[in-house]
């Protein structure tokens, strides 16, 4: 098989594949949850009075938190190992494995911690929330099913992301150790050859 073949189609368990297929989708309802408030539809939070640059912070919010999702893709996608030809200056290059490896361990540390977080302060309220009519969220009937439908898929997150880390790692490492073990090979035959080259008999000489 050829690099640029093992560039193209990468070996990657199907269920690797699924589990960073669906880290966006674990972010995606959240955000369109906040983009609804944003418009005022349907109108859980209408008693909440918003502060100037608050909207477009939370639209923002929505699209910075999907688009960290989407890097996910990387993980399990040709340009995730080599970038893409496209890219400005460093189009072509091999993404070096900790430049990976390191940011999305800490982000799915993070987004564990924090998932952890606002779904034990919801339970047991251990901040109050900041707003003027001291109900930031639903507590009862479909607007509290809305929200735990909404905002449970990011306690995957974390996890989906991790594990599509650690395979992403393991997936470099065998791929570099197999090009290690076969420039090896490739030295020791160059070497054996110039020990022992090949002798090709003088012209005329009689052949055995």
């Amino acid at each position: 098989m050829s690099a640029t073949h093992h560039q193209t189609v990468l070996d990657v368990p199907r269920r690797i594949k699924w589990a960073a297929y669906a880290i966006p989708l674990c972010a995606l309802p959240s955000g369109l949850w906040r983009i609804a408030l944003v418009v005022g539809w349907p109108d859980w939070y209408a008693g909440h009075v918003w502060l100037p640059g608050e909207r477009p912070y939370v639209l923002s919010l929505s699209l910075v938190a999907e688009c960290l999702a989407l890097l996910a893709l990387g993980l399990v996608r040709p340009w995730g190992e080599r970038l893409p030809a496209w890219v400005p200056f460093v189009g072509g290059r091999a993404v070096p494995v900790r430049a990976v490896v390191v940011p999305a361990s800490i982000g799915a540390a993070l987004v564990t911690a924090l998932a952890a977080y606002v779904t034990l302060n919801y339970v047991f309220n251990f901040v109050a929330p900041l707003n003027d009519t001291g109900e930031a969220f639903p507590t009862s009937g479909p607007g509290a099913w809305a929200l735990w439908a909404c905002y449970a898929p990011i306690l995957a997150w974390g996890p989906l992301l991790a594990v599509v880390t650690r395979a992403y790692h393991l997936r470099r490492a065998r791929g570099r150790g197999r090009w290690r073990s076969g420039a090896a090979a490739a030295g020791a035959s160059r070497c054996a050859v110039a020990r022992h080259p090949t002798t090709r008999p003088a012209p005329g000489a009689p052949r055995m």
